[in-house]
């Protein structure tokens, strides 16, 4: 593998280094399922109640403030922090490390899988900079609370989830380092973290992970946000940390990617949908919309519109009014319903989908296909972004598994 001596002068390539990690106190059992969640934007309020209420220690308490916390719910979560640390409930690094972040999982098609990925700081660079890449263009979404609990609590709670274009990423950390948490999620997940902190090690993947650029895969708003506090910080002689922020980094490989859709809910109905799609697109009949659908959209090539009913009715793409747009299915869509009044919201599994249809909460829907490794590789080499919400990488890392304090 060929690795640059000095990756950090090249242009258009990310720092990435080590750092002296916020974790759980494991001195009685490595398990901290109980205090851990899944990432703060894929659940609600009641399910936040619930983490809260599994445990006095759960993430949840620092990393998902709510308005019925008051005025001052930010800073109450930076209290919150500060005391769980002076407590020892949450313990630095001695020294600088990575934190090896595996994950064990059964796919969609019934394979059990396992990931593997390494937490770091990166480098937070300039929009169109180089060295830390957009792969889907992301939908205006309200900041500030990101922005908010970084200013109060000065850390990274949860990573940004990159993919690195360095080959040999993957091989660099199948050995195993110190296991320091681990736990199983609700979904059957089996997450685990394994410090490394060896020197020859740790330069080693930095080495690797900055020799290329890094894909931003999921986080694209958490990293938008780093580079605001980033800049602040810079502005008023803030926590240095802020040049890099805390990051999940992959390789850029079959293997180690989990790729489901994200599918496509509508304020109108099917038959509305159906005659803006008519010149894009030809139907056939796929009866009652299932779990097994999917699959059956792979082998034909196609979509599927999800009427009031469940019914379902396959949209075969016709290639020649589509010849100047991406081959994917979300840059189709959005072009065959370009000239159409419509809102849309997304969604992904099929049962979710049914669910909001079918009950009336929106008019139709439109599954769509997972995206390939080739197209998120294209987005990587060309920089031709996806539809927002195009893609939905699984599993989703948990939060509490490693902090990182931005003033230590």
């Amino acid at each position: 593998m060929l690795i640059a001596s000095n990756p950090a002068t090249l242009v258009g390539v990310p720092r990435f280094e080590p750092f002296p990690a916020l974790r759980y106190s494991t001195h009685e059992s490595t398990d901290i399922g109980v205090l851990s969640a899944p990432p703060y934007d894929v659940f609600d309020e009641d399910r936040r109640g619930q983490y809260a209420q599994s445990h006095t220690h759960n993430i949840v308490h620092i990393d998902y403030p709510i308005e019925s916390d008051g005025a001052h719910r930010y800073e109450n979560a930076s209290k919150v922090l500060a005391q769980w640390i002076s407590a020892g409930v949450l313990v630095a690094d001695a020294r600088e490390s990575f934190s090896i972040y595996r994950m064990t999982f059964t796919d969609d098609a019934g394979r059990q899988r396992t990931t593997v990925g390494v937490i770091g700081a990166l480098e937070v660079v300039d929009e169109g900079a180089g060295g830390v890449l957009p792969h889907e263009r992301t939908t205006p979404k309200a900041k500030t609370d990101r922005l908010d609990l970084t200013r109060a609590t000065q850390a990274n709670l949860s990573p940004v989830w990159g993919l690195s274009l360095s080959a040999g990423l993957t091989e660099l950390l199948m050995e195993p380092g110190e296991l320091v948490s681990q736990c199983t999620d609700e979904e059957g997940v089996h997450h685990v973290i394994e410090r490394v902190d060896s020197p020859d090690r740790v330069r080693a993947i930095s080495a690797c992970v900055s020799a290329q650029p890094v894909l931003i895969a999921d986080g694209h708003h958490r990293y938008a946000i780093s580079r605001t506090y980033r800049d602040e910080a810079r502005a008023t002689s803030g926590p240095a940390g802020a040049e890099l922020t805390m990051t999940y980094v992959g390789e850029l490989i079959q293997e180690q990617l989990s790729v489901a859709a994200i599918h496509r809910l509508y304020d109108i109905s099917a038959s509305s949908l159906l005659s803006a799609l008519t010149p894009y697109y030809s139907t056939a009949d796929a009866g009652k919309v299932d779990a097994h659908t999917i699959a059956q959209m792979d082998e034909k090539g196609c979509l599927c519109l999800v009427d009031a009913n469940g019914q379902g009715t396959f949209l075969i793409p016709n290639d020649a009014e589509l010849s100047t747009v991406r081959d994917l299915d979300s840059s189709r869509l959005e072009y065959a319903l370009s000239k159409t009044t419509h809102e849309v919201s997304y969604q992904h599994g099929v049962s979710e989908v049914l669910e909001k249809v079918t009950t009336g909460r929106y008019g139709s829907a439109i599954l769509i296909r997972p995206v390939s490794l080739n197209e998120i590789r294209r987005t990587a080499d060309t920089g031709e972004l996806m539809p927002p919400k195009s893609t939905f990488f699984t599993p989703k890392l948990r939060t509490g598994m490693v902090l990182r304090s931005l003033t230590s």
